[in-house]
């Protein structure tokens, strides 16, 4: 039976305290900390060896579309009302906006060590510990808006200029890819610094704390923020009907990307299906 993903805003009260009492529930199963663990060590940039399959590749849509999937399962068996909401930046820009708030997320860290102080994540509850990290940190962290040095939200202009390319994603098929909508949507601009934060990537700057890192599991914020990114791409299949997942066939020995980015029809892991086979999600679940 398909199934609704809504707008963070939109949810009732009831619905916001089924899905953190569902989250909190698979930490509390240590089921949590696996997705964790799995967002981290497929975290590969372009400059490493090997594979490339959940960033900086054409696959980091399909990749996070069947991310998600695993999680809102997951949640679904605690709780078969629960589905993942989506967090639309666009709208809600704010530091006091949804989902910031006592009864979803919390707000943003302390001023001396970034520590989420509110909201049902925040350490001193006893049932948010950080376990799996790049740092030994056990509490939340967040900078929401970079309070040192302010950084903005994306915008729907902003948005508007990968949603206009009808091309998915073009060589060399990694984080400089100046054509493509996947790189576009993806955010990895030129130069260094805020410049070059760009979608996607700028709202885990702007969030900060564990969303900069490979990490950024450990923030429930990931996963609102995913899915709003999974809807656009959504969106742009829509406004380009006849577009398809590139590249289509795998890449030739001779090239420099050969055997690190996944074709169409290529395994993506650590699951047994291809990005072709995540293409369309209507039988699955559909965004109001």
């Amino acid at each position: 039976m398909v199934y609704i993903r809504k707008d963070v805003s939109t949810l009732t009260t009831s619905e916001r305290r089924r899905f953190v009492n569902a989250l909190l529930e698979v930490k509390r199963r240590g089921e949590y900390d696996e997705f964790v663990r799995t967002h981290i060590e497929y975290y590969t940039a372009d400059g490493e060896r090997g594979l490339r399959v959940a960033h900086m590749a054409p696959s980091f849509l399909p990749w996070h579309r069947r991310f998600l999937l695993d999680l809102e399962n997951t949640l679904r068996r605690v709780d078969e009302s629960v589905t993942l909401p989506y967090w639309d930046w666009t709208r809600n820009r704010t530091l006091t906006a949804v989902p910031w708030t006592v009864d979803l997320l919390g707000g943003t860290g302390r001023r001396s060590d970034r520590q989420v102080m509110s909201g049902p994540f925040a350490y001193r509850h006893g049932r948010w510990t950080i376990k799996v990290g790049v740092t030994d940190t056990e509490y939340l962290m967040r900078d929401l808006g970079r309070s040192r040095d302010p950084l903005a939200l994306p915008t729907a202009r902003d948005l508007e200029k990968a949603l206009k390319d009808p091309v998915y994603d073009t060589a060399p098929w990694g984080s400089t890819s100046a054509k493509g909508f996947r790189n576009k949507l993806e955010g990895w601009g030129r130069g260094s610094g805020p410049a070059s934060w760009l979608t996607h990537n700028r709202v885990h700057r702007w969030v900060g704390g564990h969303m900069v890192s490979g990490a950024s599991v450990n923030d429930p914020a990931f996963w609102m923020h995913h899915a709003f990114v999974d809807l656009l791409w959504s969106r742009w299949q829509r406004r380009h009907p006849n577009a398809r997942y590139l590249p289509a066939r795998p890449l030739p020995a001779g090239d420099a990307q050969h055997g690190r980015v996944v074709a169409r029809r290529q395994k993506m892991p650590p699951w047994d299906v291809t990005p072709e086979e995540l293409q369309d999600h209507s039988r699955i679940y559909r965004y109001a």
